[in-house]
């Protein structure tokens, strides 16, 4: 199967920094993979992860996602290109608090250009999946952490993008709170939905993806299933 995601001797240096942030990665993602990435502070994880959804460019290499690549796109070719393939969701939310859950959530339909009408039925539909839907005229600072990611997650799969990129999503969630998010994370899993996580948390990790990368100062450390315990293999 060809891979949705491909790297290919990625590098990625910052300038006044001892060593490179990401050392020349070699990566292939299928898709309908849940893939979790994992290792230390200052790895290169959320690194990786930017250079997948085309938030920043590698120094060296080549990065090709559903099908082109994204190293050669410019600043407003990289933004419609995310609109149409990536959903992005992060530790702390960003939301904006001045508009409500649904609008929140309809932000990236509207610059997508998607007609009113279908993008409101899309964002009505995702709240009730993610079982927010009482909470669309309410405004982020009256919702729960919990509350607030699933919004976040809600606003970054309106667009129905193929790849769902996730930067520590449970991090700032206690831990029933972010297993549920996990929980949905899977069942997002279950109907095709590629993803691709960044935790530190290896027992999250192992009980959601079936695949673990392990990166270790720019390099991949380890690369593997899931065995049968949910433990990386």
């Amino acid at each position: 199967m060809e891979p949705i995601i491909s790297l290919a001797a990625v590098t990625k240096v910052y300038d006044g920094t001892p060593r490179p942030a990401l050392g020349g990665i070699d990566l292939d993602i299928e898709k309908g993979r849940f893939t979790a990435v994992m290792g230390p502070s200052g790895g290169g994880k959320s690194t990786l992860l930017n250079i997948i959804g085309a938030l920043d460019r590698p120094t060296g290499g080549r990065v090709t996602v559903a099908g082109l690549d994204v190293t050669r796109l410019s600043e407003a070719g990289a933004a419609r290109f995310r609109r149409s393939n990536i959903g992005l969701v992060f530790q702390f939310f960003h939301l904006l608090e001045d508009l409500t859950v649904i609008d929140n959530v309809l932000i990236p339909a509207r610059l997508a250009g998607v007609g009113s009408t279908e993008a409101r039925d899309r964002a009505t539909t995702l709240l009730e999946q993610l079982g927010i839907a009482a909470e669309g005229s309410r405004y982020p600072a009256t919702l729960s952490g919990g509350q607030r990611q699933r919004v976040a997650i809600a606003r970054a799969l309106i667009n129905r993008p193929p790849i769902l990129l996730a930067d520590e999503p449970t991090g700032a969630l206690d831990s029933q709170t972010g297993d549920g998010v996990l929980d949905l994370f899977r069942d997002l899993n279950r109907t095709g939905q590629t993803i691709v996580l960044v935790t530190h948390d290896e027992r999250l990790a192992a009980a959601s993806a079936d695949r673990i990368v392990h990166l270790v100062d720019g390099q991949i450390d380890a690369d593997g299933p899931t065995d049968s315990t949910g433990r990386a293999a």
